[in-house]
């Protein structure tokens, strides 16, 4: 009888275990394979060389935006679906080409962790290659954000377990918020309403910048005002090695933009930032954010100097930061929203034979 019920025991452990979960991963899920913004597509090989092929190649194949050196936004590998075995399904970001006469549209449609986790698996439907190629070419920039904000949920998911928590001490008692910070941004400097943090490294530097100042008009959210008031911040807070040197922004190289962050307006600015005086500059990042609460505008920014490295990786692990500021009263980030457009079809991973 002892025996039976150790065996017994044994078998709900090993059930348990089974159904245990670490977010969306099960403990016996395989581990995802591939390199941060690496995308493998499943697609006839014949097709992946005429123009609907060229067509996902060349959406994919874009450069990075707000870069001073041209970085393709993705590193692109492709399979046929006959070799799509195994070892490939693991792969932690996937795009599936499916074009069949019995869609009477074109559609996009995603699963998550089907094979491995953490994993996202894009489904391009066409009833043919014409209709696929316009498809693809129209909607080319949603393509592309969803991997980018997929692969910043990873980074978000490692900064929840790990991040500079003197920084988010700093942070809330100087603004009442919160904000996740790699934990390599070791070194800090504060003034009025403003934080500066960075790794304080000679290349491959990551900085964070945040200020404060008060919500004024609808203008205040115009390019011209950011530019104003982020060289106004920089030029007291942010001197050069010498008297005369300090930051400033690059406004030829400006992009401004409005996002929704946490369903709520904010304006994106990305573009280039030097040092007057001196050599130094590359690319930056911010979010400004209303703080209704306190009649305020929160500004968090992302900036790196590295004149000999890739500056793609760097900038967008810094910029998966910005999504996790939490203003006063609000609730903290579960994960950056991929699209709100693209449908998610459930899978049980569990029913998968292969």
């Amino acid at each position: 009888m002892k025996r039976i019920a150790f065996y017994l025991s044994l078998v709900l452990v090993v059930l348990v275990l089974a159904s245990c979960k670490k977010g969306q991963k099960s403990l016996f899920t395989p581990t995802s394979s591939g390199r941060a913004y690496e995308v493998l597509v499943v697609v006839n090989n014949a097709m992946w060389d005429r123009a609907a092929g060229r067509a996902l190649f060349d959406v994919l194949d874009t450069n990075v935006p707000g870069l001073p050196q041209p970085e393709r936004s993705f590193r692109i590998s492709n399979v046929d679906p006959m070799h799509f075995d195994r070892v490939l399904k693991i792969f932690r970001n996937i795009i599936v080409v499916d074009i069949q006469d019995i869609y009477t549209q074109p559609k996009l449609k995603f699963s998550r962790n089907v094979y491995a986790a953490p994993q996202m698996i894009m489904t391009i439907q066409a009833p043919n290659e014409k209709e696929f190629e316009e498809f693809v070419e129209k909607n080319g920039q949603v393509i592309i954000d969803f991997f980018v904000k997929a692969e910043m949920n990873r980074q978000v998911s490692l900064l929840r377990e790990k991040h500079n928590d003197i920084v988010s001490t700093k942070v809330a008692s100087m603004f009442d918020c919160d904000i996740w910070v790699p934990a390599e941004l070791s070194n800090y400097k504060t003034g009025k309403d403003f934080i500066w943090a960075s790794t304080n490294r000679a290349t491959a530097d990551m900085n964070f910048v945040m200020y404060s100042y008060p919500y004024a008009d609808k203008d205040t959210f115009t390019k011209e005002y950011f530019v104003h008031k982020r060289d106004s911040v920089m030029k007291e807070n942010i001197p050069g090695e010498r008297e005369g040197m300090y930051m400033a922004t690059d406004s030829m190289f400006v992009d401004v933009e409005n996002i929704m962050v946490k369903g709520e307006y904010a304006q994106e600015a990305r573009g280039l930032w030097q040092m007057e005086g001196d050599m130094m500059g590359g690319p930056f990042v911010s979010h400004a954010r209303v703080d209704r609460a306190n009649g305020r505008v929160i500004v968090v920014e992302a900036f790196i100097f590295s004149p000999d490295k890739l500056k793609r990786n760097l900038m967008r692990q810094m910029e998966a930061s910005l999504y996790t500021l939490r203003l006063p009263n609000e609730s903290l980030i579960d994960e950056i929203v991929i699209s709100p457009d693209i449908p998610e079809e459930k899978v049980d991973s569990s029913a998968i034979a292969k």
